[in-house]
């Protein structure tokens, strides 16, 4: 049941997009920096207090579920339209900024990864 959930997912998106481009004007850039970040974000917190209250149906969480595993799909298209080369061209804070991240990910992935296992002993 995809279809279940897409109010609120495009909820989360026009309100994400809105606070993103708010967000590169208060910054001084012409783009919208984080919308599809702060989208998501919005999105789990809300179906996380939903689920906790009770108030989402099976089929909604169906749906919601299926978009949650397009994220990563849609941040990855979304980022081959940026503009890479002109970053690099804007100085080495871009690749660094980028390098600095990338290792900071894949530092935390087993500390993510330990989240909410069970203890063995």
């Amino acid at each position: 049941m995809v279809i279940y959930g897409v109010s609120l997912l495009s909820i989360c998106m026009l309100v994400g997009v809105f606070l993103g481009d708010l967000l590169g004007k208060v910054l001084g850039v012409k783009a919208n920096v984080g919308g599809v970040g702060i989208a998501m974000l919005m999105l789990v917190l809300i179906v996380d207090y939903l689920k906790k209250k009770n108030k989402l149906n099976s089929q909604s969480q169906q749906g919601l579920s299926f978009w949650g595993a397009m994220y990563i799909p849609i941040v990855v298209a979304m980022a081959s339209q940026q503009n890479v080369a002109a970053a690099v061209k804007g100085g080495p804070v871009a690749l660094l900024a980028g390098i600095a991240a990338t290792v900071a990910s894949c530092a935390l992935v087993p500390v993510v990864g330990k989240i909410g296992k069970k203890s063995l002993n």
